[in-house]
């Protein structure tokens, strides 16, 4: 898909969602699912470069998240040359005011966010507005767009983190309205789905792998991503889901390593953890041979080249 189609399909997405038909057209995008202790909003906020996404205990992600990240040049740079985006991820600047990066949302035309701590209290905002402040869900959909030189062209759609178990105030059918909300946007055939399992948990048992195989059983529009690979044990690693031997899926799988919570309770920066993720893959003996395929930045590399495929 060239960069001209995936513009015009942004903008279908956004008037679809402007007058209310946005789950039953089959649009190009990228489905973002797993379970919600499987790390997903931390590998969105990688690839972004940026905290933008609601984090707290229990279902954060209550509404479909329509992601449009788009790529645009700095508008200066000392030396004259630009960057490639997926070498500019791992130097991330976080100045809140910085003019090249901003979020705009659909539902505030012609407002830019260039503080990205004020896209994520608009989305907290924005979803107990349709959804009230209890723990239930909504399908209608946020759609954000983020304009950086430091991401790379992708359309990523985030959904509800799977739960077996209601708690607090959770409806008691959370688990099927939930399944029936990503069953809705995976189902559809031009729909990549994005896998996000815990590296150090059981693979038969990734909630997110199961249900992508429920409506693609062969693999062939599925990517698995491994978060928390650092927190495995000793001596353990994740070679052979990555060679396809454990559950093979024709897209494959990504490691990564991500903030964990006392570091993001630490404020540690995005950018100090895309150079730790770097290191660790280098460094580490089961993949250091093939560390350039490993972490956020191939992984926004790879998503990007599948959009375009």
């Amino acid at each position: 898909m060239d960069q001209q189609l995936i513009n015009l399909v942004n903008k279908l997405q956004d008037v679809f969602a402007s007058i209310g038909v946005s789950n039953n057209i089959d649009l190009p995008q990228i489905t973002v699912i797993g379970s919600q202790s499987s790390g997903k909003s931390s590998v969105l906020e990688n690839i972004v470069g940026r905290d933008f996404l609601p984090r707290g205990t229990g279902i954060v992600t209550r509404r479909p998240l329509v992601l449009q990240l788009i790529n645009r040049p700095a508008t200066s740079k000392p030396n004259g040359n630009a960057e490639k985006p997926e070498e500019a991820m791992s130097k991330v600047q976080l100045n809140e005011n910085n003019p090249d990066e901003w979020g705009e949302f659909l539902h505030l035309p012609g407002q830019k966010f260039h503080d990205f701590h004020a896209i994520r209290d608009e989305i907290v905002r924005d979803t107990e507005k349709m959804t009230g402040k209890n723990a239930g869900i909504s399908p209608n959909p946020i759609n954000l767009r983020i304009f950086s030189p430091n991401v790379l062209t992708l359309t990523l759609v985030d959904l509800p983190g799977l739960t077996k178990v209601p708690v607090g105030d959770q409806p008691r059918d959370i688990e099927k309205q939930i399944r029936d909300m990503l069953l809705r946007f995976i189902s559809k055939p031009n729909a990549i789905i994005l896998a996000v399992t815990a590296a150090n948990t059981d693979l038969a048992n990734s909630d997110g792998l199961k249900m992508a195989r429920e409506v693609d059983p062969e693999g062939t529009r599925t990517i698995g991503v491994l978060t928390k690979v650092d927190l495995m044990d000793q001596g353990t690693d994740v070679v052979d889901i990555l060679a396809g031997r454990v559950i093979p899926l024709r897209l494959g799988y990504v490691p990564v390593v991500n903030r964990g919570q006392r570091d993001i309770d630490q404020s540690k920066s995005i950018s100090s953890a895309l150079e730790n993720e770097r290191k660790f893959f280098e460094n580490h003996p089961s993949y250091a041979g093939k560390a350039q395929y490993c972490g956020t930045p191939w992984l926004a590399r790879k998503l990007n080249i599948v959009s375009h495929a």
